[in-house]
């Protein structure tokens, strides 16, 4: 059997800095562990992608403050919480990692933050999405930026009701991810005067979901929510188009979906979709500029969870510069105490129980005809405040909110 140690290393790569001119030696030198789903359901949404957002923001700190020197490391969890657990720990205890960042996985993300908290380091979540996290299972160990599935979940659910998407059915991945958006998306239904007439489970990465599509429009629902990502989301919205189900006057809502999705699946698929998100390439001079580098690397557009990456870890090395030390109390306390303004977000601040406090965007998938260039894909219908889009310290489970 494979030492996680070995895994690890075998899975892992050190940064190495390119172009960037010698330095005098730093005083500080971070260590950054990349933890993602290389190559499932979800590598295109995180993935290498997430790697390299890392590696960017490593580079671009180091280039402006030479004294903090960051390193890179990462592996794939194979989202498989047993496997993640395993390579956390050896991090942590062999390989002196710092921060562990992304994710991916909601399950892999809640076994690493018992890892994190015993040994007293960061947790940098960025693409794992259960609300629970910050939740009912918060840590002071812990910095989720992006999003959260109750935030992309009352976002597009609350406005597909007002709209007039009374009757819902519920279609989602089982497990603590899934189980988290529907359930989220289900509340905010229910608070806006609608009915969930359905639900529906089905396997992680399945490969047909034609009987919980048949289901669900068995069920006459108005709108039929997609609790899943990745692979899955691709799955379902193929296979309802393939049925029909938009030409039957049932509306599709996808609780969390990524640019890439859309790519992926294609506009003629997608188009007329809402979803909520954190971030969009194409929506300032500020995310279009670092997106076009990005895209230089990966000849693909950030996802959120991408571009969050890179603007945690920029802010992470802030902290750590501004504090003088690795010290994981010490740099949490900064980062809550550094504002955000940066080309994912703008005025944004940690919270008590670590939820990045950012603006998120209900947007409208465009049709061909509609898009004149490449991933040009998005149409912005609102701005979603931070305070209205995430759950707030009064109906928290976070303990920090019961003092």
């Amino acid at each position: 059997m494979i030492s996680t140690r070995l895994l690890s290393l075998a899975m892992g790569c050190a940064l190495a800095f390119g172009g960037i001119a010698a330095h005098a030696n730093p005083k500080l030198t971070p260590r950054i562990g990349v933890i993602t789903d290389m190559s499932g359901t979800y590598s295109d949404i995180a993935g290498r992608g997430s790697v390299v957002a890392a590696e960017m923001a490593v580079e671009d700190f180091y280039a402006k403050y030479p004294e903090v020197k960051g390193s890179v490391i990462f592996g794939d969890h194979q989202n498989k919480t047993d496997v993640g657990a395993a390579m956390v720990r050896d991090w942590i205890d062999n390989q002196g990692v710092d921060v562990v960042a992304e994710l991916t996985s909601s399950g892999v993300a809640f076994a690493a933050q018992r890892i994190i908290e015993e040994k007293d380091k960061l947790l940098l979540i960025t693409s794992a999405g259960s609300s629970d996290l910050t939740g009912k299972g918060c840590s002071p160990n812990t910095v989720a930026w992006v999003y959260d599935t109750y935030a992309t979940a009352n976002g597009t659910a609350r406005a597909m009701v007002q709209q007039g998407g009374k009757n819902w059915y519920m279609i989602m991945v089982d497990y603590t991810f899934g189980e988290a958006l529907a359930r989220d998306a289900m509340d905010a239904v229910k608070d806006e005067g609608g009915t969930v007439v359905g639900t529906t489970k089905h396997p992680l990465a399945a490969a047909d979901l034609s009987s919980q599509i048949f289901s669900a429009i068995s069920s006459k629902a108005d709108v039929i929510g997609l609790a899943h990502a990745g692979g899955d989301l691709a799955t379902s919205i193929k296979q309802a188009k393939e049925f029909g189900v938009t030409e039957s006057g049932q509306k599709l809502a996808a609780l969390l979906m990524y640019i890439t999705d859309v790519h992926a699946i294609g506009l003629d698929a997608a188009q007329g979709l809402y979803l909520t998100t954190a971030f969009y390439w194409d929506r300032n001079e500020a995310s279009r500029e670092w997106s076009k580098r990005f895209y230089e690397r990966m000849k693909a557009m950030p996802s959120m969870g991408q571009a969050g990456v890179y603007s945690g870890v920029m802010h992470y090395l802030e902290a750590v510069r501004q504090a003088g030390t690795t010290d994981t109390k010490t740099v949490r306390k900064k980062m809550a105490e550094i504002e955000v303004n940066d080309m994912f977000a703008q005025n944004a601040r940690l919270r008590e129980d670590g939820r990045l406090m950012n603006d998120l965007y209900l947007v409208q998938v465009k049709s061909p005809a509609d898009s004149k260039y490449p991933w040009d894909y998005f149409n912005i219908v609102a701005t979603i405040p931070a305070e209205e889009a995430f759950r707030k310290p009064e109906d928290s489970e976070c303990s920090v909110f019961k003092k």
